[in-house]
């Protein structure tokens, strides 16, 4: 069953908590907008949130287009084919999704110098799930070594999308796999600072792992249909 919507200030409150109870600074919030009209994304922006994530590239530009006189934060968490790399180096803040080397190239290469860097974080299948996209995480240090070679790239971190298990207590094994990668990767490239996993129903457990980042959709504006794909938020 899906988490009822829940409000923006509710949902930051509940961060804000699982961040202290951490010992950790207020994880970020990512609101997950996917299939969602540019004028929920607008209503949840006069709240203050400036974050958005897409997992559709074409879908995301022409919500940029509608929403073009607000100053907001674009991320990618979708899978990304090599076809829509000069659209997300040209119109996008983040890639949270890098998951191959062959992109890395395209991408540094179509990124305007004037937009500055864009951010990266590579997505791990930590779960090995075969419907899932994302690195396997040894190749995760290979990976990150390209990115961080590359002046039009920064990279920030990982993501992830663990399976989504009944059991809460199963998940937090693949969360705590995750901050060990991040640790890790921290421990080896300067400007890593960011650890993205966490959705509505499971993003308390992610902070307390050591989440940085949550992925935010269902909580904030209501179940999607259930003709879309897969979820990624």
């Amino acid at each position: 069953m899906s988490p009822a919507p829940t409000g923006h200030a509710a949902i930051l409150a509940r961060i804000a908590r699982a961040s202290e109870r951490a010992g950790r600074a207020p994880a970020s919030l990512l609101a997950v907008s996917k299939t969602q009209p540019a004028a929920a994304i607008r209503a949840l922006a006069a709240q203050g949130q400036r974050a958005f994530g897409e997992n559709y590239v074409q879908e995301a530009l022409a919500k940029q287009r509608e929403l073009a006189d607000l100053a907001l934060e674009w991320h990618l968490i979708g899978p990304l084919q090599s076809n829509k790399c000069r659209e997300v180096a040209l119109h996008f803040d983040w890639l949270q999704s890098l998951d191959r080397a062959k992109l890395v190239a395209l991408l540094a290469r179509q990124r305007p110098p004037a937009r500055g860097p864009l951010n990266v974080l590579i997505q791990v299948n930590i779960d090995d799930e075969a419907s899932k996209s994302g690195c396997a995480p040894a190749a995760v240090d290979a990976l990150a070594r390209r990115v961080a070679a590359e002046p039009a790239l920064r990279l920030r971190g990982l993501m992830a999308i663990p399976q989504p298990l009944p059991d809460l207590q199963r998940r937090r094994v693949a969360f705590e796999r995750m901050q060990a990668l991040f640790e890790a990767l921290r421990a080896q490239h300067a400007g890593v600072d960011t650890l993205s996993m966490g959705m509505s129903d499971d993003f308390e457990l992610a902070i307390a792992c050591g989440a940085t980042l949550v992925r935010i959709g269902t909580a904030l504006f209501g179940a999607r249909p259930r003709a879309n794909p897969p979820r990624a938020g």
